[in-house]
């Protein structure tokens, strides 16, 4: 079996919780070593987590002969950067979702990608969760009938880091480093999900407007899209409400019943048909890229195929960049 010996450029709080424990977890793979910019933070990670190596520069991580795989925690802006590097040096790489801060440096890498003939994996992780499975499984067995109509609607209060100044806002409300506020962190887990159940959306409009003005970033954003196959859909997302209107639900319309679930909350599934009302609980591993990340390593090792590459993770991208007007 092939050892997969993973660099990671990026050590933030996604690496912690969500991701970098998974990659020791599966057979045949193991954390080589780290990379931040910051000295401390490289060399404190590869301490806590028992990790051989650490570097404050990426390319030396890439050029590494004892890594010959990448995985890209950093902020959008330099996922395609970093991915490419990657590509380049022969190293498939796993890149935190979404793909790349524009529609445009997607379709970079994906060039790239096909040049070199390595691949580049996106961290959709949720398609692989039980969770979402089971979902997938309940629309796929026809229980809802034909699929009619597929709403969002997501709604949060502004978070304390969001009435800083604008010089120390997060980077997921810097436009030029996110791609596009809360919208562009959040919504492609949304329309991923969406486009893996249902296939591509082919026409997408959107509303974006910024009501609060706390930071630059759209905060409000009304959107309509159809898929391919002529589903047709709408959405909402408001990241400054009042508490009383927080939601996150999916809701799937169909001529035989209504399925609806959340996206971040892992709320009970709750499917009603003519049959009854049903609320299904669904639980996910403690590492929630787990099922994700031993998937990649097993396309990596020859054993498998994962389908979450940088082409499947492209037109999220391209919708996202259609409801914000990008093009």
């Amino acid at each position: 079996m092939k050892e997969i010996s993973w660099g990671f450029i990026g050590c933030g709080e996604v690496t912690e919780k969500k991701s970098g424990p998974a990659f020791n977890e599966v057979q045949g793979s193991h954390v080589e070593a780290v990379m931040s910019r910051s000295e401390d933070k490289a060399r404190s990670y590869a301490e806590r987590h028992h990790i051989r190596k650490w570097y404050t520069d990426a390319q030396q991580l890439i050029d590494d002969p004892d890594v010959n795989a990448i995985y890209i925690a950093t902020p959008p802006s330099s996922h395609a950067t970093f991915a490419i590097m990657s590509m380049r040096a022969g190293k498939p790489c796993y890149v935190e979702k979404p793909l790349a801060a524009s529609y445009e440096d997607c379709l970079r890498v994906n060039r790239i990608s096909e040049e070199t003939g390595v691949p580049c994996f996106v961290a959709y992780y949720r398609r692989y969760l039980p969770y979402f499975q089971r979902v997938k499984d309940i629309v796929n067995a026809g229980e809802l009938g034909k699929v009619l109509n597929v709403q969002i609607q997501f709604s949060v209060p502004p978070r304390d880091l969001d009435y800083n100044t604008r010089a120390s806002l997060p980077w997921r409300l810097q436009p030029d480093i996110s791609g596009g506020g809360y919208f562009y962190d959040l919504a492609p887990h949304q329309l991923d999900l969406l486009q893996d159940l249902f296939g591509i959306i082919i026409r997408a409009h959107g509303y974006p407007t910024n009501r609060a003005h706390l930071y630059k970033a759209e905060d409000t954003i009304s959107a309509a899209y159809i898929f391919a196959n002529g589903i047709s859909g709408s959405a909402s997302w408001c990241f400054v409400g009042h508490e009383s209107a927080k939601e996150d639900r999916v809701t799937i319309v169909g001529d035989k019943g209504t399925l609806s679930f959340s996206v971040f909350t892992y709320d009970p599934i709750h499917l009603i048909t003519n049959e009854g009302d049903t609320c299904i609980q669904v639980e996910n591993p403690p590492y929630v890229q787990l099922p994700i990340i031993r998937s990649v390593i097993s396309h990596l090792q020859g054993l498998g195929e994962c389908e979450c590459t940088s082409i499947s993770a492209t037109p999220v991208n391209w919708v996202m960049d259609r409801i914000l007007g990008k093009f």
